[in-house]
């Protein structure tokens, strides 16, 4: 667990991380248009130094003022994003328009996520401010499901916001106010709420936490394992299972929660709207030759014990659907999986590829062997990315029949600053759907082996999604 900065050392763990939308100069001769955000993370760092007990020289938070666009990100970058006790996201319209601000919130959330996983208590650590204020109808998933009353630090700032506070003259105490509340906030979060250090991340590896403006994203989540409410395969206990497939949670006990939930918390921070089903209950839908939505198929490999489930996912894997990710978990650190890896997986590649000869499934996204909860988080985002780009690519070729219907937006539970769930809001629209493709083209794929014999895409050399 991180321990607050004067507490018991850790005093090189900024308090806050500072993610902010780059301005860009109309021409190379003009003053830094950032100027009055670093004015703002100046005070702000002030206030903490008089509320805690930082030691001398050592900075309160973390502001990204060395980077210029189309860089990577420092090893500074990845290690605050890792480190830092709170994230405070700085709105703006410009600010959910901008991959690398959608990269640090996902990197920051990710912290959050993994610590649900493991001790199945639900906890944000974002306080996000407002530098221009953003319609509530504007805002992507994530920034939506946070609960946040901006109207705590003002009615000019919830008005005008910390741009408009320090421009106009006449609002001077206002912008004091607001940035000592926001101060007060951010050391509030830090003594009540402990989200544990996360990994140093290869920027080019982290996804966006936004979507596309006006872009619906929906997910499906398949669960196709055992349950320890019928007969369990011989050699399996029923740690890992519960009453329905849907609790399956082969990282146990490092995980508390069933796996179908974290990775539908995982794919929510990437702005998706998310379903989760049984594979048995979703059978039509899985074969059928028109998508419904991009899927990712959470696969058990004990559940290949039985002969039915086995006909089933052969049924699955004999047609070309690469708009459907699999994922297979396997736990090396099951006592459970010795003397049984290779036999259960030669029965689950047999399913997924009845040929024999790879046809169909050297085009779907198939990870086996995922040997841990971390491993799995890091795969998931690439199963889902490469789901959708094949699903907004085949949805041309196979458009759907009937009537347009208006999809409706899925939330997950909201929470507040502490992280405590809230109930969502009601009367507010969701977005409408928008034709095309979201993730642009499907880049080139290739396939590899890893270390554990899975197989998994490969993007084509040279490509980078970081904003230009």
């Amino acid at each position: 667990m991180a321990v607050p900065v004067g507490r018991d050392g850790d005093s090189d763990t900024p308090y806050f991380f500072l993610s902010y939308a780059h301005t860009p100069r109309n021409d190379p001769s003009d003053p830094d248009p950032d100027l009055w955000v670093a004015k703002l993370y100046n005070d702000l760092c002030a206030h903490i130094l008089q509320m805690t007990t930082l030691p001398a020289g050592v900075k309160a938070g973390f502001m990204d003022r060395g980077m210029n666009l189309g860089e990577g990100w420092p090893e500074s970058l990845s290690a605050a994003l890792a480190h830092c006790r709170v994230f405070v996201p700085l709105y703006s319209p410009r600010y959910f328009r901008s991959q690398q601000c959608g990269k640090e919130w996902f990197a920051f959330s990710t912290r959050a996520v993994n610590h649900r996983a493991v001790y199945d208590s639900p906890m944000s650590g974002i306080v996000p401010a407002l530098w221009v204020p953003v319609p509530t109808t504007d805002l992507p998933g994530p920034a939506e499901r946070l609960q946040f009353n901006h109207a705590d630090f003002g009615e000019d700032y919830a008005t005008e916001g910390f741009y408009g506070l320090i421009k106009l003259s006449y609002l001077r105490q206002q912008y004091e106010l607001a940035v000592y509340r926001l101060a007060q906030r951010i050391v509030n979060v830090v003594e009540q709420t402990s989200i544990p250090k996360g990994r140093h991340v290869d920027y080019h590896k982290v996804h966006s936490a936004f979507a596309p403006p006006g872009a619906s994203r929906p997910l499906q989540i398949t669960v196709l394992a055992c349950c320890n409410s019928e007969d369990l395969p011989d050699g399996r206990g029923p740690d890992c299972y519960g009453p329905s497939a849907r609790d399956w949670n082969p990282y146990h006990p490092q995980s508390t929660r069933p796996l179908a939930a974290h990775a539908a918390d995982l794919a929510r921070n990437l702005d998706y709207q998310v379903s989760v089903g049984l594979f048995e209950e979703g059978l039509d839908r899985l074969l059928d030759p028109e998508p419904n939505a991009p899927e990712v198929l959470l696969l058990d490999r004990w559940a290949m014990e039985s002969p039915y489930r086995r006909e089933l996912l052969a049924r699955f894997g004999r047609e070309h659907r690469p708009w459907i990710s699999v994922m297979v978990p396997w736990n090396r650190a099951d006592p459970e999986s010795n003397g049984h890896e290779e036999n259960l997986r030669d029965l689950t590649d047999q399913a997924l590829d009845p040929g024999g000869v790879s046809g169909s499934a050297s085009h779907r996204f198939i990870r086996t062997g995922i040997p841990s909860l971390e491993a799995f988080g890091d795969d998931l985002p690439d199963a889902v990315g490469r789901a959708a780009r094949h699903y907004a690519a085949h949805a041309k070729v196979f458009p759907p029949q009937g009537p347009p219907q208006e999809r409706p937006r899925l939330r997950g539970p909201s929470v507040d600053t502490y992280g405590h769930e809230q109930p969502p809001p009601h009367g507010r629209p969701g977005r409408p759907d928008s034709p095309g493709n979201p993730e642009g083209p499907t880049p080139p794929v290739s396939l590899r082996k890893d270390d554990h014999g899975t197989t998994e895409p490969h993007k084509a050399e040279g490509q980078d999604d970081r904003e230009p």
